[in-house]
């Protein structure tokens, strides 16, 4: 089967390979013929050997991902073949350590996520586990299942890590996708205000946000963004900052621009040390979160969010046939879009298989 292969350390170790199709190994897997796949910023590090985490070369990338069950382990009973899924991202959790007993295996010691550590979902077909699979809504495209995995990202920051009430003032730093579906999800809580942050070269995501539901857009070269930012309300600044971005700069923005007694929820990562003192945070006894990943429960929650048209991933994406991915990665990296998807059945992703 064809599979997109990040096979060596390296930048540019990318390739379209043919490698040999999954098989069923234990009694809960599925087969699951994969429709969509989504490009993600993890996937544009590991192309270009910059992520901050380990990698199990060779591998097949990608982690968002729909498809159709093909095939089934003996001991599953909760889908069929035929049925339209939706797969978490770990492909293995130890299942009996304190987190997996309390259904927090996102943070299981042992996990291993797709695209990283085991085979991803860039290829024509891959293994999943009944376990961690979700049907997908009659009324929801392929290709939007396949946003679900970025959407409960979103989900797990706003929703179970941030303190949101109606009224507050959002800030949210980065309009990558997962920016652009916090925005989505913060909007679900009738904030007073949401202002997303980007720079000269989100121009064009920055339309998304104001899609999203963003009332305001601010282009970090052209603008104070503090003092624009403080001009509403109080003047003491929001109550919620987003970080969706990788970089100190941004943390440290977030720390200047909270509110006393506000909060910031980390979402975005990467391996370059902060480089400057947190004292401030503490000044203000404002709160720094952390959040990853995400469990079962949000998604089915965002599946159902996503049923009712509450969330809507689509305007940010373009979609591209497998043989194309070059493409999808490059032209994703660029900015001219906030996110590729890869059809691994070119044609079938809004439908049936062809």
């Amino acid at each position: 089967m064809k599979a997109v292969v990040n096979y060596a350390d390296g930048p540019g170790k990318v390739e379209l390979r043919d490698v040999a199709a999954p098989r069923i190994e234990g009694p809960k897997d599925i087969i699951i013929r994969v429709m969509a796949a989504g490009v993600c910023g993890s996937d544009l590090h590991m192309y270009h050997n910059s992520q901050g985490f380990p990698v199990n070369r060779p591998v097949t990338l990608g982690h968002e991902y729909s498809g159709i069950v093909v095939e089934t382990g003996p001991g599953v009973t909760l889908f069929r073949v035929g049925d339209r899924v939706v797969s978490e991202t770990p492909a293995y959790v130890c299942d009996s350590c304190v987190y997996c007993r309390t259904g927090l295996y996102n943070l299981c010691p042992d996990r291993r996520g797709y695209g990283v550590l085991e085979d991803g979902a860039m290829a024509e077909y891959l293994r999943s586990r009944e376990a961690i699979c979700h049907a997908i809504p009659d009324n929801v495209s392929f290709e939007a299942a396949a946003m679900t995995e970025p959407a409960c990202v979103a989900y797990n920051a706003v929703a179970y890590h941030s303190h949101i009430r109606p009224g507050d003032d959002v800030v949210v730093f980065g309009p990558g996708p997962i920016g652009l579906m916090a925005v989505q999800v913060a909007k679900l809580y009738s904030p007073g205000r949401i202002t997303v942050v980007g720079t000269n070269r989100d121009k064009s995501r920055l339309e998304v946000a104001c899609r999203f539901g963003a009332d305001q857009v601010l282009v970090a070269e052209e603008t104070d963004v503090a003092a624009e930012i403080r001009q509403y309300g109080d003047g003491l600044g929001p109550d919620l900052v987003l970080d969706a971005v990788g970089i100190s700069v941004t943390l440290k923005q977030s720390i200047d621009l909270v509110r006393p007694g506000g909060q910031i929820t980390k979402i975005g990562w990467g391996p370059a040390p902060v480089g400057f003192s947190l004292d401030p945070l503490i000044q203000k006894a404002a709160r720094l979160q952390g959040s990853f990943s995400h469990n079962w429960p949000m998604w089915e929650k965002v599946l159902l969010l996503m049923a009712r048209g509450e969330l809507d991933p689509l305007p940010m994406t373009k979609s591209y046939p497998i043989d194309d991915w070059k493409r999808a990665f490059d032209e994703m990296d660029s900015l001219a879009h906030a996110k590729s998807i890869v059809l691994p059945h070119a044609g079938a992703a809004k439908g049936e298989p062809a």
